[in-house]
């Protein structure tokens, strides 16, 4: 039997809130990079023992587990060694996603294949595999990183929409079905994040500097969203101090979803 990660005891809810996940396990997936990383370091900074799947998993001080998230067998091996190895499990962001671009028309049935069953298959995945080990838990919480896509008709991301809006859906059938179980199920709505994934649609872009400003300017905020932003609301969702809080979808957006500004105010 593998040696289980020591969990730190220290410390209350009564106490700072930069302890509230004291003595909890906390299980991301696409924690290599992005939100999820920045995810991973904040819940490990608020005192959570924090293990990361992703293909390319990163290190100390976290529990690097292997999968991909569209391989059933290896999701289930990797989320009982996450389990056994943190001595049980208390939270679970699923955060892995792969993005795209195109409108109805540009993606092959393949490629839409491909990102349902990464983005809305693989959150499944995980979450069926982690229900009996959350189910022990006395603070239970699954947080989805859905998007903006889900809920504002974006262009040139039709497929990817329809991945999150069924993300988003799927986080409210959840939260209805295991409420009664003591496990909450909420999801973030980022807007456009500063993540390697726009990164990437920036450097492929014919003008990268006015492709970044054109992404910045629709959000009411003017700039991008940061990932530790993202990673501060998953926090907050999936801390005991929201144990009222299921159901909910959260928008870190910089308005974009709520807010009709007058041109040039």
């Amino acid at each position: 039997m593998a040696e289980p990660v020591r969990r730190s005891l220290k410390g209350s809810l009564a106490g700072s809130p930069m302890g509230e996940f004291d003595g909890l396990r906390a299980l991301v997936t696409g924690g290599g990079s992005g939100i999820g990383l920045a995810t991973a370091t904040l819940l490990a900074e608020r005192g959570a023992t924090v293990a990361c799947l992703d293909l390319k998993p990163p290190g100390d001080p976290f529990l690097a587990v292997t999968a991909d998230v569209t391989d059933e067998g290896r999701v289930r091996t990797a989320v009982a060694e996450a389990a056994e190895r943190l001595g049980g499990l208390d939270v679970l962001v699923n955060n892995a996603g792969i993005g795209a671009a195109g409108t109805v028309e540009d993606n092959p049935d393949e490629e839409w294949r491909r990102v349902l069953d990464v983005n809305v298959l693989g959150t499944v995945r995980v979450t069926r595999a982690a229900l009996p080990y959350l189910r022990r838990s006395d603070h239970a919480a699954i947080v989805n990183t859905c998007s903006i896509a889900a809920t504002a008709g974006l262009p040139q991301r039709a497929l990817y929409s329809a991945s999150k809006g069924a993300v988003q859906s799927l986080t409210l059938a959840m939260a209805a079905d295991h409420v009664r179980e003591g496990i909450r199920v909420n999801c973030v709505n980022p807007g456009t994040a500063d993540t390697p994934w726009v990164q990437r649609l920036l450097d492929a872009a014919a003008d990268p500097v006015a492709e970044r400003a054109a992404l910045e300017g629709r959000q009411p905020m003017g700039r991008l969203v940061s990932a530790e932003e993202v990673a501060a609301a998953i926090a907050y969702l999936a801390s005991p101090l929201a144990a009222s809080t299921t159901g909910t979808v959260l928008a870190v957006d910089g308005g974009m979803q709520g807010l009709r500004l007058r041109p040039g105010s």
